[in-house]
């Protein structure tokens, strides 16, 4: 077993565009399967802080990212007729970095710039997955398979690899109840970001920093939310939440709601927004086919891990937008697989892999789990439009002092993983870091490197200069 093990990673969206990078930084052998033949621009708005920018900066794509990004120091929340309700402190006070906000596509196509493009392979669909004590395999739609040490499914709430792992497992009674139950669907989104608008018309994008609104709904079932981001451009979207009779009919569909955009937008476009504009003129400067709407699911899986197989991102916790860690979770499950895949050298056993992606579902499980739950009560603080949550949003909004602002920022920040077989980056910021579990591996390496510098050059003296 004297070779490094070979990844394969399904699914080319941020979790395994990340791991990609992470392994070409420790020059292991990958590739990366994507089920369609091209990445469309799809999604909105999103935000990078503290808990995940370490990594960026250790992988000398910190500076990369500010270039296609702005800082952002609270969230705007308003009422249906634009009365301002509150502003939520999310600034880097004392965590040491600015939340940077960006539109999705633009971090997409800044990793997938950073990756060679003969390790990225599209139209591969994969149909099923196998594994031996030898190596995993994928099959896919066009006829091929794949083979390799360590298979990683990074490919989305609805992920070919969890189906094919977890039927698999319940074929052999081995899987847990919950996690052949179905995902919760509480609400579905619409997204999308603008063209370059005129800052005479759209003041809002003269600024040199990001702008994130809310707007709750005082009576209908939904919220719009409105980012500005670099390129004179705004990133919006409409939450809404699903009704019951809704949620049995998600259940039965996949990722995309089956109804038009338009007659999805129509109901919504005469809303006003904090930007000066409504909704529907947001809507105007939005490419169709960059819109997408697509279900909000909610779930902690427990099985994240089997033999060489290994869950990443939605395909085992996926959590609602509402928190704004989606997709650092899976940038965080990146990380600590890469570390846990370093720790393994050149070894390929089933036994040492095994045992790798369990200490990577150990590391990261019970924090996940947090985020996921976090999540759905961010969901429910300003989405959620029951009564009850109705009552909670506006006493916790008007009431909620400050110091609850910024603990619940600064304990999402404390934890912030760095790859262990790169050199750490310094703290930034006055508060304490959640401890990180060393590298063995590293360690070792390092101590050998200073042994043989310290040690003289044969056949001379230990004095000599």
């Amino acid at each position: 077993m004297s070779q490094r093990p070979k990844v394969m990673i399904v699914g080319a969206r941020l979790g395994g565009l990340l791991l990609g990078l992470l392994l070409e930084k420790m020059d292991v052998e990958y590739d990366i399967y994507e089920r369609y033949d091209s990445l469309k621009p799809y999604g909105a708005g999103m935000s990078l802080g503290a808990n995940i920018l370490p990594m960026f900066e250790q992988l000398g794509i910190y500076e990369d990212l500010l270039k296609i990004s702005l800082p952002c120091s609270q969230m705007e929340l308003y009422k249906e007729d634009m009365t301002p309700v509150s502003k939520v402190n999310i600034s880097g006070e004392n965590v040491g970095y600015d939340t940077q906000f960006f539109s999705r596509p633009d971090i997409h196509n800044l990793l997938l710039l950073k990756l060679p493009s003969e390790r990225i392979h599209y139209g591969k669909k994969v149909l099923s997955i196998g594994q031996s004590e030898h190596g995993a395999i994928i099959r896919c739609a066009d006829g091929t398979s794949y083979e390799g040490d360590i298979l990683i499914g990074a490919d989305g709430a609805y992920s070919a690899v969890r189906q094919g792992l977890y039927k698999r497992l319940e074929k052999d009674g081995k899987l847990p109840k919950g996690d052949s139950e179905p995902m919760e669907v509480g609400y579905t989104c619409l997204v999308g970001t603008t063209l370059p608008l005129g800052p005479e018309k759209y003041p809002v994008v003269k600024n040199n920093f990001s702008r994130f609104a809310i707007v709750i709904a005082d009576k209908g079932l939904y919220s719009i939310v409105v980012i500005s981001v670099p390129g004179n451009r705004v990133c919006w979207g409409v939450v809404i939440q699903l009704t019951p009779e809704e949620q049995e009919a998600a259940l039965r569909n996949s990722e995309w709601a089956a109804k038009t955009i338009e007659n999805g937008i129509t109901p919504f476009a005469h809303h006003k927004t904090p930007f000066g504009c409504t909704l529907g003129n947001l809507v105007n400067e939005t490419p169709k086919d960059y819109i997408s709407n697509v279900y909000l699911e909610e779930k902690t899986f427990e099985t994240w891990n089997n033999g060489r197989i290994a869950l990443l991102g939605d395909a085992c916790h996926k959590m609602l937008p509402s928190a704004g860690q989606g997709a650092i979770n899976a940038m965080q499950d990146a990380v600590i697989i890469a570390n846990c895949i370093y720790e393994l050298g050149s070894s390929t056993s089933n036994e040492d892999i095994e045992a790798a992606l369990q200490d990577y579902k150990e590391q990261r499980y019970a924090h996940a789990k947090g985020q996921v739950r976090n999540s759905s009560l961010s969901g429910q603080l300003f989405f959620s439009q029951t009564w009850f949550s109705r009552l909670v949003r506006w006493v916790a909004l008007i009431f909620m002092p400050k110091e609850f602002d910024k603990a619940s920022i600064t304990k999402t920040a404390a934890y912030r993983p760095q790859a262990t077989f790169l050199p750490l980056r310094e703290r930034r910021g006055t508060m304490e870091i959640v401890p990180q579990k060393p590298s063995k591996r590293y360690e070792e390496e390092q101590r050998k490197k200073k042994t043989e510098c310290d040690s003289p050059i044969p056949g001379t003296s230990p004095h000599a200069i």
